[in-house]
Order: structure tokens, then sequence, then C-alpha cells
């Protein structure tokens, strides 16, 4: 019963992390820049694919039913509009980061460019209903941001490399 208290407990303090990235923005477009990626990294990365899905769930939940925690706001109208499929990419990102055992640096980061990857293509997946296209959602909604996102990916993977002894410590693996 500990374990899984600990466990629901961690998913939770990834998901009040990434409410917090989403509130460190730089409104810049439709997709404004946030730490919210890195969180997304770590929590795929530290927790594993399943709870590191459940954390992000759990963001994503919050924000529909109204709370203020995308970098814009809340509600269900974010989930269907032009950011929806990077927030749903979110789920997606730290499953697949979690599923890719990083135990090294370079093994983190590949797993979070893997997981990265995700996000932009069910983000542009949306976008590209909302403003045009393709090309113009790949401008939009991409292109801004591949610098600062490998940066956060890197950062992220430093972060987990230091961090897996600790968390695989307080979860007993």
């Amino acid at each position: 019963m500990r374990n899984v208290a600990l466990k629901v407990s961690l998913a939770c303090v990834f998901s009040a992390l990434t409410c917090v990235g989403a509130w460190i923005k730089i409104p810049i477009s439709l997709v404004p820049v946030t730490l919210q990626t890195l969180f997304v990294h770590l929590s795929g990365l530290l927790l594993g694919a399943s709870l590191g899905a459940l954390s992000q769930l759990v963001y994503v939940l919050l924000g529909v039913v109204g709370l203020p925690v995308f970098a814009k706001g809340g509600g269900i109208a974010y989930l269907v509009g032009p950011t929806g499929g990077y927030l749903l990419g979110f789920i997606a990102s730290a499953y697949v980061t979690g599923l890719l055992d990083g135990k090294t640096i370079k093994r983190c980061l590949i797993s979070s460019l893997a997981g990265l990857c995700v996000i932009y293509v069910m983000g542009v997946a949306v976008l590209s209903t909302w403003v045009g296209g393709l090309w113009r959602a790949l401008a939009v909604g991409v292109a801004p941001f591949v610098i600062g996102d490998v940066l956060k990916a890197i950062s992220a993977s430093y972060i987990a490399v230091k961090l897996k002894p600790v968390v695989k410590t307080l979860l007993g693996r």
C-alpha cells in the first residue's frame, strides 16, 4: 500500500511541476514557449512509461475540468483548440520516453527526443487544421521551438541520470 501511495504521490508531483512549467512562458505565437516539455521528459525518464503517462494525464484532466494549468488558462476548449494535440502529446510522450529505459545521458536523450517527436506529431496534426495546413503548422508549431526543446531534452537527460538512483530507492526498485 505504501508503494502505491508513493507512486501516486510522485505522479502528482510531476503533474504539479508540469503546471508550473506551463506558467513559465514566452508567448510567441499560438503555441507559447514553456517549460512543460522539460517536466514531460522527466516524468517519463524518472517514473517510467505508465506512471509518467499517468502524471501527464492528471495534468491534462486538471486543465480540462477548468483549472488554469495550461499555458493560456484551462477548460475543455484547450483540448479541442489549436494546442490540444500538444497537450494529448504530453501523455503519449511521457509513455514513449518511459518505455525507452535511459541509464546514461545519451540513452535518456534518445528517449526524450523520441518523446519530443511524439509531441510534435500530435501537436502538428491538430494545429494544421487550425492554421491552414501542414507546412504552416510546422512553421508555427515546430520550427520556433526545436532548439529550445532540444536544450530541454538535454537538461532533462542530465537531471534524470542524477535523480534516477533517488527515485529507484524511493520506489524500491
